[in-house]
């Protein structure tokens, strides 16, 4: 029987499996790098161990570290989370050699399923339903181009050993091909050790759809439903749901047999998931097995009323599943969205820095937030930048949509850039909501990348009523502890002046206790809301419709935001707005002759020198953030005069490369 488990991982996940092996009454171990000190995981853990440096190179993938971790604290088993050493079989061939329990899938399954090559191969031989590609690895640009001209165009260039949308490249002609397979191998190099890159076969408009599975040491393999993984960009997964809106009964117990016999084909225990590729007939492709925990296993432990975490302990210790197949039922919907430490507005930048304000909504029944985080940490550019999963639960799909949008509103975080503006715009986007998409919905809808600073006049409007009554609250403080005559009412003027990027708006707020009667236009909003002073969020209805708007003062006005759309607004008097009309405008500095880091990051690559000539679209230099390569181009032809970065040099975001004649 387990009683002490050291958790091999960090962040969100480990404290995660701490929560559930708590409530089992099982002892847990955190592990920890140099800049994992003080964070949250190893708080909530009953032990801690630290194993090394910063880089995952040097701590959370050493093997020898772990192993002594184990040792010191005599842990019995592992839970290995996602991510780092949970699909590395020579992790649980070590750990079986110590005696120790591997909370996850045999070595041989690990490495079989990891080798996407082989899984392939044995995926076919099982009698699922495979893409059209290579078999073996690409070696050369030469055979890649081959191999695609064969398969016909657009193929994916995918890593042997990834995840994550590392080491993929996808290639529509011979030349992204060549320059695709350069930078799939340098990504899986960095990522996983392993070098090997195949290419199968680019479905077009296609779904990306998983089944869970669940199988214990008895025989039994149970498939636990589907989740939908559509709404993705770079192939990383922004927001997951369960069920999936397209799939109907005959297709969706189709793939769960397939799923099965693929996992029984390997000799299968522990939760994995198995995921496919389905075009828009419902065909549907076997793309890789994932022997591990998913990221978005709580939206199945929603919908399924289960704890997968507690069944891979269960299966670990050798007992058999507490339900059959026909015992599964599914329960509603649930959806889950990744808060990432990211600048939507900047092409999904990384963002790293210290979290200096965070406030999740409330946890309830329909909704869940896992996090490893909390206010003052650091997101730093080591690590993959999520932030927290939010998790919302309701009847049908309408339902847990309202939830979550409502739920997004109430995160504020400050200190570092994230996407919940950009993830609030996508659940209310209309095909989103009618379940209208694919895999290409973020790069189809925002073909020009996401502005929060939009074009929204009816979230403008909410956020200009918001401004206003808000600096008339913060405008009687400031009369009540500011010094009229002892004795004297007070009078606060009620016409005021709204300037944003639009222009400015005449406005009147009359206020009645915690209702505000707000005039724009000759059109009265009522506005009420039991908002107090210092308070990020401004929670109230507007004309009797619920709002939730977040407020950060600025020098002299407000930042206000709401469901994905921005605004900088200043509440004036009239007079004092035709005063501020005369003030000189701060005129940004001229940037056009320099190329700056868009992200904090490594500088691995410069293929350009001093006084030559570079033509619009070729590579300027490369920069490797949290694994990934990312490459800055030239956006029209350029003469390079200096260079101010050398390669190996890490970047801060805006730092100077090099600079143009």
């Amino acid at each position: 029987m387990i009683k002490k488990i050291l958790i091999a991982n960090r962040g969100e996940i480990a404290c995660r499996v701490i929560k559930t092996a708590r409530r089992m009454g099982i002892e847990t171990v955190a592990i920890y790098s140099d800049a994992d000190r003080n964070a949250l995981h190893c708080q909530m853990a009953d032990e801690s161990v630290h194993i090394g440096g910063a880089p995952v190179a040097e701590s959370y993938l050493l093997i020898e570290n772990i192993l002594a971790a184990i040792k010191t604290t005599n842990a019995d088993a592992v839970h290995p989370g996602y991510g780092f050493l949970s699909e590395n079989s020579a992790f649980a061939d070590a750990l079986a050699d110590i005696g120790v329990t591997f909370i996850g899938p045999s070595s041989s399954a690990i490495a079989l399923m990891g080798d996407k090559i082989k899984s392939k191969k044995l995926a076919k031989s099982a009698g699922v339903s495979t893409v059209p590609g290579s078999f073996k690895a690409v070696r050369s640009a030469a055979s890649a181009a081959k191999i695609a001209n064969e398969i016909g165009y657009p193929v994916m260039l995918k890593a042997s050993a990834g995840g994550g949308g590392k080491g993929m490249r996808l290639a529509r002609n011979a030349e992204e091909c060549r320059e695709g397979l350069k930078r799939a191998v340098n990504e899986a190099k960095t990522a996983f050790g392993d070098d090997r890159i195949f290419i199968e076969k680019f479905i077009e408009n296609p779904r990306h759809i998983e089944i869970q599975i669940i199988a214990d040491t008895q025989g039994n393999t149970l498939y636990l439903g589907e989740r939908e993984c559509s709404i993705q960009r770079r192939h990383q997964k922004i927001i997951e749901e369960a069920p999936s809106p397209f799939l109907d009964d005959n297709t969706r117990k189709a793939m769960g047999a397939e799923a099965m016999a693929l996992a029984k084909a390997v000799g299968y225990h522990s939760a994995g998931t198995v995921e496919f590729v389905v075009d828009e007939e419902k065909n549907f492709y076997f793309l890789e097995m994932n022997t591990r925990l998913q990221v978005e296993h709580p939206v199945t432990e929603m919908i399924i009323g289960c704890d997968l975490v507690e069944l891979m302990i269960k299966v670990a210790n050798g007992e058999p599943l507490p339900f059959t197949q026909e015992e599964i039922q599914i329960n509603g919907w649930a959806m889950e969205a990744r808060v990432y430490a990211e600048d939507p507005q900047r092409n999904f930048l990384p963002s790293t820095g210290r979290i200096v304000r965070y406030k999740a909504p409330p946890e309830e029944k329909c909704t869940r937030i896992d996090t490893g985080v909390k206010e003052g940490d650091e997101i730093s550019l080591y690590y993959d930048p999520m932030i927290a999963k939010l998790v919302t639960h309701g009847v049908d799909r309408p339902e847990t949509i309202k939830k979550m949008s409502g739920a997004l509103e109430k995160f504020f975080i400050r200190g570092v850039n994230h996407n919940i503006g950009f993830l609030s715009t996508l659940v209310s986007n209309q095909r989103f909501r009618n379940g209208d998409f694919n895999t290409n919905f973020i790069a189809d809808e925002y073909p020009d990348g996401f502005n929060q600073n939009g074009n929204d006049p009816e979230k403008s409007l909410i956020l200009l009523v918001v401004g206003a009554s808000i600096h008339n609250t913060y405008q009687q403080r400031s009369h009540s502890i500011g010094g009229p005559i002892t004795g004297l009412k007070p009078e606060l003027p009620v016409d005021w002046v709204v300037e944003n990027k639009d222009g400015k708006v005449p406005v009147t707020v009359c206020v009645r206790g915690n209702q505000y009667s707000v005039t724009v236009a000759q059109n009265t909003y009522d506005f009420q809301t039991d908002w107090r002073l210092g308070d990020p969020l401004v929670n109230g209805s507007i004309n009797g419709e619920p709002v939730c708007v977040q407020l950060e003062r600025t020098n002299v006005g407000y930042h206000l935001s709401h469901g994905g759309f921005q605004d900088e607004i200043l509440v004036l008097s009239p007079r004092n707005s035709q005063l501020n009309a005369l003030m000189p405008e701060k005129i940004p500095p001229d940037n056009s002759k320099l190329l700056l880091s868009p992200m904090p990051g490594m500088l691995i690559s410069l293929p350009v020198k001093v006084g030559q000539e570079v033509k619009a679209g070729e590579v300027l230099s490369v920069i490797e953030a949290m694994k990934m390569e990312n490459v800055l181009r030239a956006d029209r032809d350029v003469i390079i005069s200096q260079i101010n970065s050398p390669v190996g040099e890490s970047l801060i975001v805006d730092q100077v490369i090099m600079e143009f004649e």
